[in-house]
């Protein structure tokens, strides 16, 4: 056969030549392992599994940004922070996908509708979506802005996808289920915050779209009531996937690691 060209991301790439378009795709190793989880134990592959790390930016987590600004305690929100300096290399390791999805406008906010402004800045006369930071002068949630970044704590690695979003979903007008579509990802791990808002309507809309859903639960957390995290992780369970902790998925990749051994 002459040679081939590979167009496309693996697995959902083709390999053509002048003559020959191979389009059978060609399936990914498995790497599967038993997940304990607070309901089932599961068995997946992490082959087929990507994690999204929702709004760990400085705008809801740094003591100089957004939510620190309208008088928010931003404390809860950087919880996540350690035990994903942990998980993330691990994942990454095994060539699990790490995606970043943080909320980052288009400085016109052209998109975004009066209502959405609205929620954050109900009176009209405060700092709401784009408008500078008294601190810093960042622009709030908008892409390229300090506001808008990862915060410091968090390494991001140059195979890591960004993808910015505009609404509390990461899903609704973006191109999030292009990419993992792509990527050949079917089962997602939710981390970030806030767990009751941007992190749980992120995992809705992955469910109704058909992906497995495992939400993490030390790598998540929300400046919200106590009763906000709690009937989220009611309502996972219940209604959307499942919750597990980082510890009990790394125990599973060394488990799966060592019994290959």
């Amino acid at each position: 056969m002459n040679h081939l060209t590979t167009l496309g991301i693996p697995p959902n790439a083709w390999a053509v030549n002048e003559a020959i378009a191979d389009i059978t795709r060609p399936p990914l190793d498995t790497k599967i392992i038993t997940l304990l989880t607070q309901t089932k134990t599961l068995r997946l592959d992490l082959a087929k599994s990507a994690i999204l790390v929702i709004d760990m930016q400085n705008d809801f987590c740094h003591p100089d940004g957004w939510l620190a600004h309208i008088g928010v305690d931003v404390t809860p929100a950087r919880s996540p922070i350690s035990p994903l300096k942990s998980l993330l290399p691990v994942l990454r390791q095994i060539d699990v996908p790490v995606l970043w999805i943080n909320w980052g406008n288009r400085a016109d906010l052209v998109n975004i509708s009066a209502g959405s402004r609205h929620v954050y800045n109900p009176t009209g006369t405060g700092v709401g979506l784009g408008d500078p930071l008294p601190t810093n002068g960042a622009k709030v949630l908008t892409a390229g802005s300090w506001a808008a970044a990862v915060v410091d704590e968090l390494e991001q690695l140059p195979q890591d996808i960004r993808v910015d979003k505009y609404r509390m979903s990461g899903f609704w007008d973006t191109p999030l289920d292009s990419i993992l579509r792509n990527l050949g990802r079917t089962t997602l791990f939710f981390a970030g915050v806030n767990v009751d808002q941007c992190v749980m309507a992120t995992l809705q809309d992955a469910n109704f779209l058909g992906y497995d859903c495992v939400l993490v639960e030390d790598c998540t957390a929300t400046t919200s009531p106590e009763y906000c995290w709690l009937a989220t992780l009611y309502n996972v369970k219940q209604c959307f996937g499942f919750v597990t902790d980082s510890q009990a998925i790394v125990e599973a990749i060394e488990d799966t690691v060592t019994s290959d051994q």
